[in-house]
C-alpha cells in the first residue's frame, strides 16, 4: 500500500493547479521581500527631498534621469523608493487589522455559536447593524472619533473587517455543532472551552484562513482610501493612499505621481485576491476536481 500524501503536499498540489493563485503568490511573496529589506533595495531614503529635482519624469522618458528610475514627485522625493517603503506600511496595516479582527471574530462567532439565544441575538444584531453601514463610511467614523493617525486607522479597518469573520465563525461552529464527534466529546465530559478550541475550532479553520487571505486586500484598500481622505498614515510616511491625494493637483501635468501608487494598490489588491481564491478551492473540497 501507498502511504497517503502529506496533508501539506496536498494542499500545495491542489493550490498549485491554479496558475493565477500561484501567480497571486509570487508577488505577495516579492511584496514580503521588498517590506523586509526596503532599507537595502530602496535606492534613496522614502523622505528626503531632492529640491533640484521636483517633478522629474520616469528614467525613461525625455528630461528623466536615471538616478531616479520612477521619477520623483513634487517636493523632489523618490517614487520608487516611497513605493517600496509603503509596501511595508501596506502589509504591517494588513497584517494588524486582520489580526485584530480575526481574532476578535473568532471570539465573537464561537460564542455566538455555542450560547444560542439572547447571546446569539446580541452578537449577530449588532454585526448586522456594523454590516448596514458603508465599510468606508464606518472607518471614517471610527477615525473621527479616535483621531487621525496610523494606528487609529488600523483599529478602524479592523473593526470594518469584524462582521466578516464573526458571521463566518457562528455559521462554521453551527455546522460542525450537529456533527457526531462533538456529542461524543460531550458524553467524554469535554468542558465548554476544550469543546471551543480543541474540537471545534480546528475544524472551522479553512474558511477563516481564506476570509483572513481576501481580508488582506480589502484592509490594504481601506488603509488607501483613509490615507487619500487624510485620515490615515500622515505626510511625511510614504503610504500609497496619502501618495495619491498629495498627487491630485499634478494628475495632467505629472501621470507617473499617480500611476504607479495606483498600480501599487492594484498590484497588491490583486495578488492577495488571487490567492485568496487559490486558497479557498485547495481547502474546499466540493470545489476539488
Amino acid at each position: 500500500m501507498s502511504t497517503p500524501p502529506h496533508p501539506l503536499r496536498e494542499l500545495w498540489d491542489d493550490f498549485s493547479r491554479n496558475r493565477g493563485a500561484v501567480t497571486g503568490l509570487v508577488i505577495v511573496c516579492g511584496l514580503v521581500l521588498l517590506a523586509l529589506f526596503a532599507d537595502v533595495i530602496a535606492p534613496h531614503s522614502a523622505i528626503e527631498q531632492y529640491r533640484d529635482a521636483t517633478l522629474m519624469p520616469p528614467a525613461w522618458q525625455e528630461g528623466g534621469n536615471s538616478r531616479f528610475l520612477l521619477g520623483t514627485d513634487p517636493v523632489g522625493r523618490d517614487v520608487l523608493s516611497r513605493l517600496i517603503h509603503g509596501s511595508r506600511l501596506s502589509l504591517l496595516i494588513g497584517t494588524v487589522a486582520v489580526s485584530l479582527s480575526l481574532g476578535l471574530g473568532i471570539a465573537l462567532g464561537l460564542l455566538a455559536g455555542f450560547f444560542r439565544g439572547i447571546t446569539e441575538i446580541a452578537i449577530m444584531r449588532l454585526m448586522d447593524i456594523m454590516l448596514a453601514l458603508p465599510s468606508l463610511l464606518l472607518a471614517v467614523a471610527v477615525v473621527a472619533i479616535l483621531g487621525p493617525g496610523l494606528i487609529n486607522a488600523m483599529y478602524a479597518i479592523s473593526i470594518v473587517l469584524l462582521p466578516h469573520y464573526a458571521r463566518l465563525t457562528r455559521a462554521a461552529v453551527i455546522g460542525e455543532m450537529a456533527k457526531d464527534y462533538v456529542s461524543a466529546s460531550r458524553i467524554a465530559g469535554a468542558g465548554t472551552l476544550r469543546l471551543m478550541f480543541n474540537c471545534v475550532l480546528p475544524n472551522c479553520a479553512a474558511p477563516l484562513i481564506v476570509q483572513a487571505t481576501l481580508g488582506f486586500s480589502a484592509a490594504i484598500l481601506d488603509a488607501a482610501a483613509l490615507g487619500f481622505l487624510g485620515l490615515g498614515a500622515q505626510p511625511p510616511t510614504p503610504e500609497w493612499g496619502s501618495m495619491l491625494a498629495s498627487a491630485l493637483e499634478f494628475i495632467q501635468s505629472a501621470w507617473w505621481v499617480v500611476t504607479f501608487p495606483g498600480l501599487a494598490i492594484l498590484i497588491s489588491v490583486l495578488a492577495f485576491n488571487l490567492m485568496g481564491d487559490g486558497l479557498r478551492d485547495a481547502l474546499d473540497p466540493k470545489l476539488k476536481q
